[in-house]
């Protein structure tokens, strides 16, 4: 595609307008909401924390909000979709919602892990089912075997990123390159239009909540907002991977992918309960091992470039050479960050 043409820089602009008004609608809701957050919402230092004060917790309902509310609007006003796209949209929007109440109920009041587990189930499910009816990721497995193993996929995804949320700015480091590299391949063509809305909305809402979860953070995340962000990012990488991108939709997300996969092997291994909280992933082994949280996030961000990168390298040149090099590639950075939080700071 011509980089240069005049659609591309008319969407380039209208890309930062979005994303812009997404974080100034989301900063606007964390402002309103945030003396209700500090009433009914504390997040109170447990095995699993890095914090060591109550701290208030929910800011994922303004990023969810403003995300759902900003694309909405502009797939509503100015989208170019079919009654059946139209369909899915909605159902995506409402798998959201689902799932970002059950996290909202359990960040006030701890759900037991089999109802939460069910409720998960379901807002993956109707995910899954609002993909294209020609979606298939790779041609070597039967259809209706891929579904299952993606609803299985997308629920491992959807905890990993709540997992993963366990320090300031962490999601944030992880989240807005991912966004921003899907806004800007779907783009150049390797999502749909919705999915580029939605990737944009969220960027913008990630960046409006940024301030506010900074070291040493005045306000989390909650499950409120890591549940629906592993939602929604998934549904955008699998969107990805049906454009023949499935490469570039493993590494963007590779970082949170080996830490907590590494970590559940790991806890397995010693026989853990893998639902009781714990300090186990190696963004947390950093911490004890003599990394600031600002020398972890700035690692983990910087990583996460790279990974953009190499998907992007993957997506221009679409030949299995360059996503097997790039895959590897970003095994080993990956890798060799894990290896290094699991040790010593010199």
């Amino acid at each position: 595609m011509d980089v240069s043409s005049e659609p591309l820089r008319h969407g380039w602009i209208a890309g930062l307008a979005i994303a812009a008004l997404a974080g100034i609608l989301c900063a606007i809701v964390i402002v309103l909401l945030r003396p209700l957050m500090v009433r009914y919402a504390l997040a109170r230092p447990n095995a699993r924390s890095s914090h060591t004060i109550p701290t208030p917790q929910g800011g994922g309902m303004a990023i969810v909000a403003s995300t759902l509310l900003m694309a909405g609007s502009v797939l509503a006003h100015g989208g170019r979709m079919s009654p059946s796209e139209a369909a899915a949209i909605a159902a995506v929007f409402g798998a959201t919602l689902l799932i970002a109440i059950l996290g909202a109920i359990d960040d006030i009041r701890p759900i037991e892990v089999i109802p939460r587990l069910l409720v998960q189930a379901v807002a993956v499910g109707i995910v899954i089912a609002a993909l294209p009816a020609q979606f298939q990721m790779t041609p070597l497995l039967p259809w209706w075997l891929e579904r299952v193993m993606l609803v299985f996929a997308g629920l491992w995804f959807v905890n990993l990123v709540n997992f993963m949320d366990g320090l300031d700015w962490m999601t944030v480091a992880e989240m807005v390159p991912v966004t921003a590299a899907l806004a800007l391949f779907g783009m150049l063509g390797a999502l749909p239009e919705a999915g580029v809305v939605v990737a944009l909305a969220l960027l913008g809402a990630l960046v409006g909540f940024a301030p506010f979860n900074r070291p040493v953070a005045r306000l989390f995340l909650g499950d409120v907002g890591s549940l629906p962000i592993g939602l929604l990012i998934g549904w955008l990488l699998a969107l990805l991977a049906n454009k023949g991108h499935l490469a570039a939709a493993l590494l963007l997300p590779l970082y949170f992918l080996l830490d907590a996969s590494v970590t559940l092997l790991r806890r397995l291994a010693r026989g853990e309960r893998l639902w009781q909280a714990h300090r186990s992933h190696f963004y947390q082994l950093a911490t004890d091992n003599g990394f600031s949280v600002p020398q972890i996030i700035a690692r983990v961000f910087a990583v996460n470039i790279v990974l953009a990168v190499l998907a992007y390298i993957c997506i221009r040149f679409n030949t299995h050479a360059v996503e097997i090099a790039a895959l590897v590639a970003g095994l080993i950075v990956v890798s060799s960050l894990l290896l290094r939080f699991s040790m010593k700071r010199s």
